[in-house]
């Protein structure tokens, strides 16, 4: 199953990530979004991270101009009709997500891979809102793209392995690392993640330690390249507070409830960075 056009729902942090390491892997990219100004912020975001690239010798001027050429940015989902897999990008809101897939399902070929890089929703849930849930798989790329190596493959229980292969390929042609898990809450990564985030927050909240040293301990005595509220601030503490909730409901147990010092900060709209204030302040 050669996959040789990438399609992308979205063109914000996480969405022209992925489509600057699929054009900068060969793929012909073409990203979609609600209207061009959006569009034009991706891809001025795609600009400066290759100009990064360039400036520091990890990527060659020519190599940087062809994968900007080979991105096309349009308003509208019907512009992916023809794409062999179409990777969503877009806000962790379960009713988008369904109705995005349920608009892709109509639109997309009948061969199209169908992926969503959700970090929390069930993959098994987006799939029952298309006509082709053997083609449905979960692509969570981490944030920031073009660094991180790890893309955590989600295997419904109607994903095909011809497609989880598929997906698996593509993914090792971009540079990354995929290791797959079967669909449940959180998945792999932030069913570990978030509660050890959460665990935090209570030990802030509880006062145990103030949040420079709790970052530093786990730092410096874990080997940790950020602290925990640190990282919190850089996912936002909206989608901590999002992913906390999903594992609390999916799996039916009292230790994933959130810390309300989370739910209180959310609700005052400290989310971390995007709002210029979290544990710490931007």
């Amino acid at each position: 199953m050669a996959i040789k056009t990438l399609g992308v729902v979205g063109s914000g942090q996480m969405g022209n990530g992925i489509a600057q390491v699929a054009a900068s892997s060969g793929l012909e990219v073409k990203m979609v979004d609600v209207n061009q100004d959006l569009l034009d912020r991706g891809m001025a975001a795609i600009d400066r991270s290759l100009e990064r690239l360039v400036s520091k010798g990890n990527m060659a001027e020519d190599d940087a101009k062809l994968a900007k050429s080979s991105i096309e940015a349009s308003i509208g989902l019907e512009k992916l009709a023809d794409c062999d897999l179409v990777v969503e990008a877009i806000p962790e809101i379960p009713e988008l997500k369904f109705s995005t897939f349920s608009d892709l399902d109509s639109i997309c070929k009948e061969a199209t891979i169908l992926a969503s890089n959700t970090s929390s929703i069930s993959i098994d849930e987006i799939a029952s809102h298309t006509s082709r849930p053997e083609r449905v798989i979960g692509m969570h790329f981490m944030n920031p793209v073009p660094v991180m190596k790890l893309v955590e493959i989600i295997n419904g229980k109607d994903t095909s392995q011809e497609v989880s292969n598929a997906v698996i390929s593509v993914a090792k042609s971009m540079g990354k690392t995929p290791l797959s898990c079967r669909d449940s809450p959180g998945f792999v990564s932030n069913r570990i993640l978030m509660p050890m985030i959460n665990e935090a927050i209570l030990a802030l909240q509880e006062n145990v330690a103030e949040p420079e040293a709790i970052d530093g301990i786990m730092k410096l005595g874990m080997n940790h390249p950020i602290g925990p509220l640190a990282l919190a601030d850089l996912i936002g503490l909206d989608t901590v507070l999002h992913i906390m909730k999903v594992l609390r409901e999916g799996l039916g147990d009292d230790k994933y409830t959130p810390a309300p010092l989370l739910i209180e900060m959310v609700q005052d709209g400290l989310i971390g960075r995007k709002s210029g204030k979290g544990f710490y302040a931007y």
